[in-house]
């Protein structure tokens, strides 16, 4: 049976799959009695959408981290800037406009707790065990691997951690969600689900 949204998915900007984005919904739902869910990366809500609508539906928390002033690739002169996400008087990315108003039109805001921050700003005194954690936020080695060292540690055992982009062949994308990817599965403390689309999943043991 399909998955029935709130609103429009195609109407949200963002760069996740439809598969990916079903199986982050039909994970968020798995893990609701774990404890709460938090992404890293939230953008204009696409992925937002898919895990707060599954955490409203298990009367659950989404925590939703971002600065909201884009990636790398999202800054003038990027691959993937978008000229209606660049706030001239500031001169700088802001999407959390975008994010507020997919909130409201999805009726998500009891539900979605967005944390207007850098990641490891968010993470220094973070004490929550959470049941999922969802990786994608900046695709620099850098990014990545201080978004994995922040939030992989708060997943419960028997929880979700879920990284975006994964590329096993540097040829056909960015190697930094794969490497903390294969860092999570060389930890010992995960074992590897099946890959859905560039979706790496991986279970807290």
């Amino acid at each position: 049976m399909p998955l029935t949204l709130p609103v429009d998915i195609d109407s949200i900007k963002g760069f996740l799959a439809q598969d990916e984005g079903e199986t982050l919904y039909q994970l968020a739902a798995e893990v609701a009695k774990l404890g709460p869910v938090l992404e890293v990366g939230s953008y204009c809500g696409k992925s937002t959408l898919y895990l707060g609508s599954a955490c409203k539906l298990h009367n659950n928390t989404l925590f939703a981290v971002d600065h909201h002033r884009g990636s790398e690739e999202h800054q003038p002169g990027e691959q993937y800037h978008d000229p209606e996400l660049f706030d001239a008087g500031a001169g700088l990315m802001d999407s959390f406009r975008s994010l507020r108003h997919t909130l409201r039109s999805a009726d998500l805001e009891q539900n979605v707790v967005p944390v207007v921050s850098p990641s490891e700003i968010a993470a220094r005194h973070w004490q929550t065990p959470l049941g999922m954690v969802f990786i994608d936020g900046g695709h620099s080695e850098a990014a990545a691997q201080t978004d994995y060292q922040s939030w992989a540690k708060h997943v419960v055992s028997g929880g979700i951690l879920a990284i975006h982009d994964i590329f096993p062949n540097p040829a056909d994308g960015g190697q930094a969600p794969y490497n903390i990817w294969k860092r999570a599965l060389n930890s010992g403390l995960f074992e590897a689900l099946p890959t859905v689309n560039t979706l790496g999943i991986l279970r807290r043991r």
